[in-house]
């Protein structure tokens, strides 16, 4: 089959999108690889960047950690070195690359509109439109110790305050005037926003970039989160661990968008997946299983379990039985995590599969805690991911891969060719700015960005 045919007779909605994450702090990494680098040195930040670009993928993306975390008191010794700053790092990125997005994880509870909108748009200069904003909340008040605010935002506030942070600073970007001759950039016009959460007015200080506005993605699966995406997100970063229940979610988020006077291709649904690739099938499946094993040490095994029960298990056998006790629903013997869902359900839920198949600690961690993953020979992800994006189950996936940096170049090797072959995805950028590249229009209605 042409290759041109293919990809020309294929319309964008039916193309497949694609992300790296850099890996931060998560349970996806494996740390004691030899080929496991800096999390830290910019070196890792840019080869990492680059696969994704060599690979044709839309954009790079950042977590971000505003506080590192602590268990019994104590900083996490199984995390990261060190939280660098998104927007800092993806500056630097803007430079060493041409057409990848760059994707910065920003906090809403704990910024304010005018200077992170400043910070975005200047972003989205300098990288002549390929920015996105991850748009995050937290009330968590052991992170709001580290502002002067501390922990003051009710948990259901957050959204609240997101969308009107995210209103906020689209008035903001939208408050230059357009070009016209003798004022290649507009010029700026007074803005005055009064609400319930910001009361601010002023002049902007840096016109409309190539894009618009920078892309917002939002991280959630929640109602809330699903609300919020419908109203106000391009990319919804999400996760879910069946075909089923990623066609379940993206007809749900999708039915949102028509009472906000939104298409159903406005909004991106994007969930994050790992991948195992082998020359086979079964040796993808061991080496998936080898993978897991290096993820949950023993040491990780029963963090995962005193995360859930909220006590002190370090006297337990991670390859031995499930705790008898039941968990402490009030305990913060972990700070900085996000806990699994009820304790006490969790806890029932674990013991039941436990119980049901013969696991220890460890083997009953591994089972619950996996990510949805693509396990198999290039030939079978390349299909598999196809069939998602078309059967409705995602319109492209975030790629987490569990090596930095080098975690991403088997798949931008071995499957993107494929996928490039079924005509499920570009052969090379069809544009310049991020949302071209995800097929979405420019703000206000002004059609697609370049």
């Amino acid at each position: 089959m042409n290759l041109l045919t293919t990809e020309t007779s294929r319309t964008a909605r039916n193309r497949i999108h694609l992300a790296a994450h850099f890996p931060g702090v998560n349970s996806t990494t494996v740390w004691t690889d030899p080929r496991s680098g800096s999390q830290i040195d910019f070196s890792s930040f840019e080869a990492l960047a680059r696969t994704a670009e060599r690979g044709k993928f839309d954009f790079f993306f950042l977590a971000e950690g505003l506080r590192l975390r602590e268990h019994k008191g104590l900083i996490h010794d199984l995390d990261v070195v060190g939280r660098p700053e998104s927007l800092t790092v993806l500056s630097a990125l803007a430079a060493v690359t041409d057409r990848l997005g760059l994707a910065a994880t920003v906090n809403a509870t704990f910024n304010e509109p005018y200077e992170l909108a400043r910070r975005l748009a200047t972003l989205d200069h300098l990288s002549a439109g390929r920015a996105a904003w991850n748009v995050v909340t937290s009330s968590d008040a052991f992170t709001g110790e580290n502002f002067r605010r501390g922990g003051y935002l009710d948990h259901a506030d957050r959204y609240t305050r997101a969308a009107e942070f995210v209103a906020t600073a689209r008035e903001l970007w939208d408050s230059w005037t357009p070009p016209a001759p003798g004022a290649p950039y507009g010029a700026p016009r007074p803005f005055a926003h009064s609400g319930r959460q910001f009361a601010i007015e002023g002049e902007f200080t840096v016109p409309r970039s190539p894009q618009g506005h920078p892309v917002v993605i939002q991280a959630g699966d929640s109602e809330e989160g699903r609300e919020f995406a419908a109203s106000a997100a391009d990319v919804i970063f999400t996760r879910h661990g069946t075909l089923e229940a990623g066609r379940e979610f993206y007809a749900d988020t999708k039915s949102r968008l028509a009472k906000y006077g939104r298409e159903p291709d406005d909004l991106k649904i994007m969930p994050g997946v790992t991948f195992v690739l082998g020359d086979s099938d079964a040796e993808a499946q061991e080496r998936a299983a080898e993978i897991r094993r290096q993820q949950v040490s023993p040491q990780n095994a029963i963090l995962a379990l005193e995360q859930v029960w909220g006590r002190d298990l370090s006297a337990y056998d991670p390859d031995g039985p499930l705790p008898g006790i039941d968990p402490d629903p009030d305990s913060a013997l972990v700070q900085g995590r996000v806990r699994i869902g009820d304790p006490l359900v969790v806890a029932t839920k674990w013991r039941a599969l436990s119980e049901a198949k013969g696991l220890s600690i460890r083997q009953t961690v591994i089972e619950t805690t996996a990510r949805q993953s693509f396990i198999g020979t290039p030939e079978s992800v390349a299909e598999s991911l196809d069939t998602f994006v078309r059967t409705r189950a995602a319109d492209g996936f975030i790629l987490v891969p569990h090596l930095t940096p080098g975690g991403l170049d088997d798949f931008v090797d071995r499957v993107v060719p494929l996928l490039q072959e079924r005509g499920a995805f570009r052969t090379e950028y069809e544009g310049t700015t991020l949302r071209s590249h995800l097929g979405l229009p420019l703000p206000g209605g002004k059609g697609s960005a370049a």
